[in-house]
């Protein structure tokens, strides 16, 4: 195969660009156009169920509205992510824009009753919001049932959400299922056990596993979008070693294969386990995700559109 060179001009759309890494084909430029042709083709498919898996601040990070749209418009069966992603979710559902781009040292920002990620920021007081507000949402949901799955519990939350722009309550309203299998590790969780201390609530992780279970086998055929790494990642791709492995996957990661993280580990070796299909249609994008997804789904709509 010969390498094209990638030409520029200034009237180019996305999708010309990311035809044009393709016309390169290697590198992380044929990467990026194999899984942009990947993922237009996934969602172009009626008899395939996506499953999105969601690790990092990519809520806080700017991806919030990419992946409520996703859900709004019927681009993902299934959503997998992190207790900290629906946290800062429902930070913002609660009370408008609440994460901030600024700089400043640490020690001082502490002082200041900030909280740093990386070059984004957060308010001591839009938690204060979020503890009031959440404590609301959990004395009406105990009033209803005290023993819930977790991804009934997150439903339970998404429908007294009156914020349209929330992931939560988007995937409430259209039936898709949101699951957090680590929803204790986040500040959610933190004010769930504060909750308990003097409330009966009760949440059953592995409940919902007979409902993942029940999606995973009446899907004829299953893909994933894998952002970031972590728990999110091993559930979606474990949840399908009920069906001998998922028949197609991306990822976006910049997560390392030398250690043996699972964040870093390539799709193929999801084959060993049976999580990925022999013969499955695998792309592996090395880069942040917050840069590189949208840039995906933007040709990917483009691709589907003409």
């Amino acid at each position: 195969m010969i390498v094209d060179h990638i030409e520029i001009n200034n009237r180019m759309s996305v999708l010309e660009l990311i035809n044009q890494m393709g016309r390169s084909g290697v590198l992380g430029a044929g990467r990026m156009y194999r899984a942009t042709k990947l993922l237009a083709e996934i969602l172009d498919d009626d008899e395939t169920a996506v499953f999105l898996s969601v690790a990092g601040p990519l809520v806080p990070g700017g991806l919030r509205k990419v992946i409520r749209d996703m859900i709004e418009n019927g681009m993902v069966d299934v959503v997998v992510t992190s207790g900290a992603n629906i946290t800062h979710d429902l930070l913002e559902a609660f009370g408008g824009r609440h994460h901030y781009g600024m700089t400043g040292d640490d020690e001082t920002l502490c002082q200041q009753g900030m909280g740093r990620i990386g070059d984004l920021y957060t308010k001591s007081e839009d938690f204060e919001v979020f503890e009031k507000e959440i404590t609301k949402i959990l004395s009406k949901t105990v009033e209803k049932d005290n023993y819930l799955t977790i991804r009934e519990f997150l439903t339970e939350i998404g429908m007294k959400l009156s914020d349209e722009d929330s992931i939560t309550q988007t995937a409430a309203r259209k039936g898709v299922p949101l699951y957090s299998p680590g929803l204790i590790d986040s500040m959610l969780g933190l004010q769930l056990w504060m909750f308990t201390q003097d409330n009966e609530l009760h949440l059953d992780a592995s409940g919902d596993m007979s409902e993942l279970s029940d999606l995973v086998y009446s899907s004829k055929k299953v893909a994933t979008i894998i952002l970031g790494g972590g728990l999110p990642k091993h559930y979606v791709l474990a949840s399908n070693l009920l069906r001998g492995g998922v028949d197609a996957a991306i990822q976006v990661t910049m997560d390392r294969s030398e250690t043996g993280s699972l964040g870093g580990a390539p799709l193929e070796e999801a084959k060993s386990w049976a999580k990925a299909k022999a013969g499955s249609n695998l792309v592996t994008v090395i880069g942040d995700a917050t840069i590189i997804f949208p840039l995906m789904l933007a040709g990917a709509l483009e691709m589907n559109k003409d």
